[in-house]
């Protein structure tokens, strides 16, 4: 039988399932330009400091509630604030308790928690995650949930000012350094799917198995599946495979891997093993379709001809 395989959707189990401080203060802080219209948050990492004051240089975090604990000025409302707004309100109070006179107060949002992390991929719950202080990649992916059971074995990290220069990581080593890289404000982290292999035709259990190793041979494949039956073609199994968009079919003589003859092949992502019927002398588009979409919810576009 020559069996070409044009496009593979696999639906049913394949589903689809997330300090700096300047020792120049006030010069730096001049020297930068608050955003348009931006409001001060909670969780926002703020530097406020006042002209001619250099031992008033403090780094402080806006709390849940909205506010900021100061020196002087005690507690300060400032979410909901932008920079200016905030620079009024400091300096007004600074000035009515008469610790400064006209004090000219600068303040920069060093962080902004909504400027965070967005977290995608197989993670139990995707989306965009504050950056508060130093996180890393094991913190971005603990705050998404953890992995979901499809995830993979790597992880990409894309940088907003370089997003043509992603880099994608085992998700796990022996010595976690890989979990342990260090985040930055607008990252971007995708967990990768597993790969799967798919088993079917004249097997006990036509099912897709997640790969979880390196490793993952036809026999595995076909234990997974429980075996072959009984009126299994050994002779005629077939690995399809999509190289470079286009299908491939691999012969398997799985008589000869059985009896140490041969040596067992290594599967990839997204492999079809299919074991035809020692009894049928062919074999019909519709039937084929029906056994593999009942076992594993595969839908399989092909044509071929008799054996």
């Amino acid at each position: 039988m020559s069996l070409v395989l044009l496009w593979v959707v696999a639906s049913a189990l394949n589903q689809q399932a997330y300090g700096e401080s300047s020792s120049d203060g006030q010069a730096q802080l001049l020297d930068r330009v608050h955003p348009p219209e931006t409001l001060i948050g909670s969780g926002d990492l703020l530097l406020i400091s006042v002209d001619g004051a250099p031992e008033y240089h403090h780094e402080v975090r806006v709390s849940a509630s909205g506010d900021v604990s100061l020196p002087m000025a005690g507690k300060v409302k400032l979410a909901g604030l932008s920079t200016s707004q905030a620079e009024s309100t400091i300096g007004r109070i600074l000035q009515e308790g008469g610790f400064f006179n006209d004090p000219q107060v600068s303040v920069f949002v060093k962080e902004y928690s909504t400027e965070g992390i967005s977290v995608l991929g197989e993670v139990q719950h995707p989306g965009i995650y504050p950056l508060l202080g130093n996180r890393t990649l094991l913190d971005a992916i603990s705050a998404a949930g953890g992995t979901t059971p499809k995830a993979g074995r790597t992880v990409t990290i894309t940088d907003r000012d370089r997003p043509d220069n992603s880099k994608t990581l085992p998700l796990s080593s022996a010595d976690g350094q890989n979990i342990n890289v260090a985040l930055h404000p607008g990252d971007t982290v995708v967990v990768s799917k597993a790969g799967m292999v798919y088993i079917v035709g004249n097997v006990k259990e036509p099912t897709g198995v997640l790969l979880e190793s390196s490793r993952f041979t036809v026999l595995q494949a076909i234990a997974m599946a429980h075996g072959t039956t009984s009126t299994a073609a050994l002779k005629s199994v077939k690995v399809i495979r999509e190289v470079h968009g286009d299908p491939q079919e691999i012969p398997i003589r799985l008589d000869l891997i059985l009896a140490a003859k041969a040596e067992d092949r290594v599967l990839q992502a997204d492999d079809i093993v299919f074991v035809p019927n020692s009894t049928a002398k062919t074999v019909t588009y519709r039937s084929l379709e029906a056994m593999v979409q009942a076992a594993t919810g595969i839908v399989i576009y092909r044509s071929y001809t008799p054996y």
